[in-house]
C-alpha cells in the first residue's frame, strides 16, 4: 500500500503568462530521438546558439550531462532508460514552465516513453526525429561507442542489440546522412516561428 505523502502544490504570484510576456516568446520543449551519432547534440549545440543570440530564454538538456548527474545512479537496462526518460520529461516540464525553450537530446528509443514524455510536457511538446543510417551513425562515432559495442564491451547498445523504434507521427524528420547542418537549422526554426 501507497504512504500517503500529504503533497499539496504551493502557488505563487508569477505565472507563466508572466513569463511569457517578460521573456517574448511562449515555452517549448523540442524533442530530439534518433541513434547515438545521428546528430542530436550537434543540432540542439546550433539550435540552441540561434535562439540564445535571438535572446530567447533557451537550455538544452543532454543525454551525457544528465547521466552524469541527475540520472548517474541509472543503468542502461530498459528500466534504466525508461526512468532515465520518465525524469528527463519531469525536468523538461518544469523548465517550460519557467517559460524556457528546452532542447532534449536523447536516444530515447522506445515509443511508449516518447509517448509518456509527451504526456507529461503537455502541448508544448514537439517531436523532432533526427534520422541516420547505421552506417553514417559508426562513421560518426567520435566517442567510439559503435566499436565498443560491436567488441562485445557494450551491452544493450541502441541500434545494435537494442531496438530503436522509429516515431510513428513525429512533428519533424531531418536526415542528417541528406541535410547539412545548416539546411537543418532551418527546418528547426520552423518550429519556434510559431512561438
Amino acid at each position: 500500500m501507497k504512504q500517503e505523502l500529504n503533497i499539496v502544490e504551493q502557488k505563487y504570484n508569477v505565472n507563466l503568462e508572466d513569463r511569457i510576456a517578460k521573456n517574448g516568446h511562449e515555452p517549448l520543449v523540442i524533442w530530439f530521438t534518433g541513434l547515438s551519432g545521428s546528430g542530436k547534440s550537434t543540432l540542439a549545440n546550433v539550435l540552441q546558439n540561434h535562439l540564445f543570440n535571438e535572446n530567447k530564454q533557451v537550455y538544452v538538456l543532454d543525454g551525457d550531462n544528465i547521466r552524469s548527474g541527475l540520472n548517474s545512479d541509472l543503468d542502461f537496462s530498459e528500466n534504466g532508460r525508461i526512468e532515465n526518460i520518465r525524469r528527463i520529461s519531469e525536468v523538461a516540464k518544469l523548465l517550460s514552465q519557467a517559460g524556457f525553450i528546452v532542447i532534449t537530446a536523447f536516444i530515447s528509443p522506445f515509443e511508449s516513453d516518447r509517448e509518456k514524455a509527451k504526456q507529461i510536457i503537455g502541448s508544448c511538446f514537439r517531436e523532432v526525429y533526427i534520422k541516420a543510417s547505421i552506417e553514417t551513425c559508426e562513421t560518426r562515432d567520435v566517442k567510439g561507442l559503435y566499436k565498443k559495442a560491436r567488441n562485445g564491451e557494450i551491452k544493450n547498445f541502441t541500434g545494435l542489440d537494442s531496438p530503436f523504434e522509429e516515431p510513428k507521427s513525429p512533428d519533424l524528420i531531418i536526415n542528417t546522412s541528406e541535410t547539412s547542418i545548416e539546411e537543418s537549422l532551418a527546418q528547426l526554426l520552423t518550429l519556434t516561428n510559431k512561438i
